[in-house]
């Protein structure tokens, strides 16, 4: 099962910096990077960071890719 991030979009639409909503939730630049490149999947604790800091369910920012 692969999952596609949509954080790039999201952070366009509401004007956040991506430096500054990795400092916020505890998260290095470069992991936030990872995750937003989905080069990485995030752990559940910092995955329910970004969903309640973005107050969205996480299945509005990770969408399921079918092979």
């Amino acid at each position: 099962m692969k999952f596609k991030c949509r954080l790039r979009v999201i952070f366009a639409e509401r004007e956040i910096r991506q430096g500054d909503f990795a400092k916020k939730i505890g998260l290095s630049q470069a992991g936030m990077s990872a995750i937003v490149n989905n080069h990485a999947l995030p752990s559940f604790p910092i995955l329910y960071r970004i969903s309640e800091e973005l107050q969205m369910d996480f299945r509005e920012i990770w969408i399921r890719v079918d092979e």
